[in-house]
């Protein structure tokens, strides 16, 4: 199968006053039509940041892609001009940001944000026929009396709702891919439930890719086919969600596992946190990022960074996994 979109070596840094912080470290992944991905991985990891890059979609100023390709139709994203990237936001490729309350407009009325973007990416639409186009998207995200909600600004809607109004205003240009930014992260258990089904519903209607960044890891055994999991701006570990849960394979993914409860354990089980914390990306790390916090660290551990190694259930990167690799764990 064609891939839709292939990322190579991406590189994202931040630069400040007097270092430079690497978020993202030459991550490279392939999203193809229709399927599911779960990109994982504790806070600062990179996920967020990696998604919006290929997007330009920088908050900070201080932003600097630093190397890496992100080709979609054939051209790189990231070497586009600000005007033909503009074609490929929300139309091509559309996202759903974290907090609807801070990415709606507080001024406008939420029918007219989603009647801006369906004009702004179909010049040849009618105001009418917009008008209707967004009825449609309201009652397909399940909103209740579209007509009125049209009519309402952001703050008087719920937070399930908002979510609910990012999801049609993200969904009016019909984009092929859909990334999610933790799209339930602040709604309840309920209301969490409901909006990923109606992703689901809207994928298999649709054949959308969606890009979903989560630091639930039961989010993605439920919702998504791959999965990606971040480290210190890296890409540790990709495998198929059952594959994951059933074989973690990278000692990261070992430990994010065992550090939740799980349904099929007994209760008095105790959980397993991850002990340390992630390195300062604003240091040089010669050797592999998780070394401090790993149990059965190599030599080689210290001084050089693995590469993503090809196993059965996928890519991993440990030096455990080098079948040239003949050491004993200090």
């Amino acid at each position: 199968m064609t891939s839709l979109l292939t990322v190579k070596r991406l590189r994202v840094s931040f630069r400040q006053a007097f270092k430079k912080v690497d978020a993202v470290r030459g991550v490279s992944f392939e999203v193809y039509p229709g399927e599911t991905i779960g990109i994982v991985g504790e806070s600062g990891s990179g996920k967020s940041v990696m998604v919006k890059a290929l997007l330009k979609l920088f908050s900070s100023p201080s932003a600097c892609i630093e190397e890496g390709e992100a080709i979609y139709n054939s051209q790189n994203l990231l070497s586009l001009p600000e005007k033909l990237l503009q074609a490929v936001r929300g139309k091509e490729i559309g996202i759903i940001f974290q907090d609807p309350m801070s990415s709606l407009n507080p001024t406008m009325k939420v029918g007219e944000q989603i009647l801006e973007s369906l004009l702004k990416h179909n010049p040849h639409m009618s105001r009418k026929e917009a008008s209707l186009k967004t009825l449609s998207l309201l009652s397909l995200v399940g909103i209740p009396e579209p007509k009125a909600r049209m009519q309402q600004y952001p703050h008087e809607l719920s937070g399930g709702m908002r979510q609910r109004i990012m999801i049609a205003l993200a969904l009016a240009p019909s984009p092929k891919i859909l990334i999610a930014d933790e799209p339930t992260t602040a709604l309840d258990v309920t209301i969490q439930a409901q909006i990923l089904q109606l992703l689901k519903d809207i994928q298999k209607a649709t054949g959308t890719s969606i890009l979903l960044i989560t630091h639930d890891l039961s989010i993605v055994a439920g919702f998504c086919d791959r999965v990606l999991v971040m480290y210190a701006g890296k890409i540790v570990e990709t495998a198929s969600v059952e594959s994951l849960f059933k074989q973690p394979k990278h000692p990261y993914t070992q430990k994010l596992l065992a550090s939740i409860p799980r349904l099929d354990q007994d209760v008095s089980t105790p959980l397993q946190p991850i002990r340390g914390s992630p390195p300062d990306l604003s240091l040089p790390q010669p050797g592999c990022s998780f070394v401090s916090r790993c149990q059965m660290p190599l030599h080689i551990c210290l001084h050089e960074s693995p590469p993503l190694f090809s196993i059965e259930q996928g890519l991993c990167a440990c030096w455990h996994y080098d079948k040239r690799c003949t050491e004993k764990s200090l």
